[in-house]
C-alpha cells in the first residue's frame, strides 16, 4: 500500500490514517510503544490496532497500559501475549493476566529498558550494566566484572514496528515532541524496523529547525496527521 499525496507535502511517507500506515502489522508481531503512563501515548495507532485485533502481539513499553486505557485496551482484548516492560502498577489487567498466565511479562529495570531500546537503534547487539547485578533480574544471564563490580549482560531490542506521538512532525518523519512527552518515545521509534509516527501537526519539509528536531527522520517509514487526542490526564487550570 502506497503511502497517500497530501497537498503541500510530497508523496513517501505521509498516510491517510492509522489504519492504513499499520496495513501489514500481522499476528505475533513485535511492538515498541511510546509513551510513560498515559502522556505521550499514540492513541490513535493504539485504536487502530485493536480496530484491526491483531493477535500475540509482543508489546514493548514502559507500561502496557493504566487503568485499563492506552495499551490495556489490547490487554482487554486479548490481543497480548507478551509484555516487556519496567511497571505493572495501576495496571489491573496485566496484573491479571500475568498472574492467571496468560501473559508472559519480562520486567526490565526502567533504564535498562531505555537502554535496550536505544541500542537497538544504534546496532549494538547487547550491553553490560550493574543495574540488577545480584538480584532476580540477573537469574540467567551472563554476569562479568568491571573495575570490581558485577554487571549483567541485557540483550538489546530490534521490534518488527514502533509507533510513538510527536507533537510536530514534517513529510520527512522528522519529530519534535511535547516536553516530557518525549519519553520513551524516541527510544521506541529508533529501535523499531518499521516506525509509524502520529503528530499533532504535519508541517512541510523545511518548516522545522534543525536544532529543534528531536528525533531524524531518518528512523520514521511512516507519518499519519492526528490533529486531536483525548489527554486522559492533562488538563488546563485555570483560577479566577
Amino acid at each position: 500500500m502506497a503511502a497517500m499525496t497530501t497537498t503541500g507535502f510530497p508523496q513517501g511517507k505521509v498516510y491517510e490514517s492509522a489504519e492504513a500506515a499499520l496495513f501489514d502489522l500481522e499476528d505475533g508481531a513485535q511492538i515498541a510503544v511510546g509513551g510513560f503512563g498515559l502522556v505521550g501515548n499514540p492513541e490513535a495507532l493504539i485504536t487502530a490496532i485493536a480496530a484491526r485485533g491483531s493477535k500475540g502481539l509482543t508489546i514493548m513499553s514502559n507500561n502496557c497500559g493504566n487503568q485499563g486505557r492506552g495499551l490495556a485496551v489490547l490487554l482487554k482484548q486479548r490481543q497480548v501475549a507478551r509484555v516487556v516492560c519496567s511497571f505493572v502498577g495501576g495496571n489491573p489487567d496485566l496484573e491479571a493476566q500475568m498472574l492467571a498466565g496468560e501473559v508472559e511479562v519480562q520486567l526490565n529495570p526502567q533504564g535498562t529498558l531505555a537502554e535496550r531500546l536505544r541500542a537497538g537503534g544504534a546496532g549494538v547487539a547487547a550491553f553490560f550494566t550493574p543495574t540488577g547485578a545480584g538480584t532476580v533480574v540477573a537469574e540467567g544471564k551472563e554476569v562479568r566484572d568491571f573495575e570490581g563490580r558485577p554487571h549483567v549482560l541485557e540483550t538489546a531490542l530490534r521490534p518488527d514496528f514502533a509507533i510513538v506521538r510527536a507533537a510536530v512532525g514534517d513529510a520527512f518523519g522528522n519529530l519534535r515532541f511535547y516536553k516530557t512527552a518525549r519519553n520513551f518515545n524516541p527510544l521506541a521509534a529508533m529501535a523499531g524496523r518499521v516506525t509509524v509516527a502520529e503528530v499533532d501537526e504535519l508541517v512541510e519539509v523545511g518548516t522545522l529547525d534543525p536544532d529543534d528536531i528531536h528525533l531524524p527522520g531518518v528512523f520514521v517509514q511512516r507519518v499519519v496527521h492526528v490533529p486531536e487526542h483525548v489527554n486522559f490526564i492533562e488538563y488546563r487550570t485555570t483560577t479566577a
